[in-house]
């Protein structure tokens, strides 16, 4: 059945579940546009010479207080002392509790022996794994990070102010000595874009996720299990009919999904064959490897249907492997906790016929899900396997869909092998794994 053919009466509920939402939303998000945080600037300097510079065995003395910005906007100021640090913190109310992470709460660290300044760590949105981060460069610099998902955005970006200035003066006033340097886009999504109330238009992310799991109860995994062109449950490699029970693996469940959004539009499912083809090329060790075993096939798969669906979506012209698959991303370094203590390294980008790091998975989609929305993502997962020498095995797929719910929260629903999983548990699976991406646009209706 068409997802478009929905009553009047239907139509009228949906309409009626977005506006209460977004009247939920309006009720109970704090957040609002960065540049609309109201400003605590006043408070700081009012409490700068008992809090900020006073000896940091004596700050630590000083018991939580709250104080009200006008308009009776309550914030904590309290201490907090870890790793030879003490931090200030500034914590904004949310829901009558102060986390400290709040949209506008403001942290002021410094070492705790010589008191010198580390740091000023600033939340521009309700969300404790992204921040702004000011940090002093000389006597009379400073330098800016932007951090999400544990990605540096933005790292050591300087501005020409010394960091003690930074104790009072407006977050607004200092970010903007950064000019279009500064991406503040990344702190103001808008939580419309990836939801549509109207079924008859265009499929933003949350009604293509909730059309997804609407449809998941019948399907069950199959080992090599797809769905051919006539609608039969066949075996990838062999394209014989399976007997019963019949299913899908990670990769007919991927192209069941493609099929959902491209048969509405062209009257069918794709064929199997096709998606086999060999886009990527092989060396000679791949050749004779794949005998007994074929290391690019999801990598193939993935291509395969991404660049059906720009053909149908888009134009045949812009069916290129450069066009759909994801090559660039926003950021060049990562913090690493794996041992305990926070520590820095680069993120190696895009390797060709492999794709990026697993760890920067999350922050790369939150970085898609504001630059691109609108947009799914099949992922290619691959590791180093088989006898030396080994080869880089593409050995599992699945679809991603990042999107921001309607209170402003980033999200990613995760889809594979007939199921629905989530995020975190998708990057525990496959440590050490490279992940490739390829995107399509959620256009139209959806009819698995």
């Amino acid at each position: 059945m068409s997802a478009q053919n929905y009553s009047p009466k239907h139509q009228l509920k949906l309409m009626f579940l977005g506006i209460l939402i977004l009247l939920i939303r309006q009720v109970y998000a704090a957040d609002v546009p960065s540049s609309r945080i109201q400003d605590d600037s006043s408070l700081r300097t009012a409490i700068k010479d008992t809090w900020f510079t006073e000896n940091p065995a004596l700050v630590q003395r000083n018991r939580p207080v709250t104080r009200n910005l006008p308009g009776n906007s309550p914030v904590q100021i309290r201490t907090s002392a870890q790793n030879r640090e003490l931090s200030v913190i500034l914590a904004r109310e949310r829901n009558g509790s102060f986390p400290g992470w709040e949209q506008g709460s403001w942290i002021y660290t410094r070492n705790f022996e010589s008191g010198a300044p580390l740091r000023i760590r600033v939340f521009l949105r309700s969300d404790p794994n992204m921040y702004v981060q000011f940090r002093p460069l000389g006597t009379d610099k400073s330098q800016i990070d932007l951090v999400l998902y544990e990605a540096y955005i933005v790292r050591g970006l300087p501005i020409g102010l010394p960091f003690e200035q930074l104790l009072t003066l407006p977050v607004n006033e200092a970010l903007a000595l950064a000019g279009n340097r500064f991406p503040r886009h990344y702190f103001d999504p808008d939580p419309q874009l990836y939801f549509n109330i109207c079924p008859s238009r265009r499929n933003p992310s949350r009604n293509f996720i909730a059309r997804i799991r609407t449809a998941l109860p019948p399907l069950i995994f199959q080992d090599d299990g797809a769905l051919d062109e006539n609608n039969r449950y066949v075996f990838i490699e062999t394209l014989n009919p399976q007997p019963a029970p019949m299913g899908l693996n990670c990769s007919g469940f991927v192209k069941w999904v493609v099929d959902g959004m491209l048969r509405p539009i062209t009257g069918k499912r794709l064929a199997i064959t096709p998606l086999k083809s060999h886009v990527t090329s092989r060396n000679s060790l791949l050749v004779n490897n794949e005998a007994y075993r074929d290391f690019l096939f999801g990598l193939d798969w993935t291509r395969n249907l991404a660049l059906e669906a720009s053909r149908v979506f888009r134009s045949p012209g812009f069916a290129t492997i450069e066009n759909v698959e994801v090559r660039r991303e926003a950021f060049a370094a990562l913090i690493d906790r794996t041992r305990g203590a926070a520590a820095i390294k680069n993120f190696p980008g895009f390797l060709l016929n492999a794709g990026f790091i697993i760890e920067g998975l999350r922050p790369i989609l939150y970085t898609l899900a504001v630059n691109e929305p609108g947009h799914l993502y099949l992922v290619s997962v691959s590791q180093e396997r088989g006898p030396v020498p080994q080869q880089r095995q593409h050995y599992h797929v699945a679809v991603l869909i990042p999107y921001f719910n309607e209170y402003g929260n980033f999200q990613t629903a995760v889809f594979e092998s007939a199921a629905e999983t989530n995020l975190s548990g998708f990057i525990r699976r496959h440590p050490n794994a490279l992940v490739n991406l390829v995107r399509i646009p959620i256009e139209g209706s959806f009819d698995p």
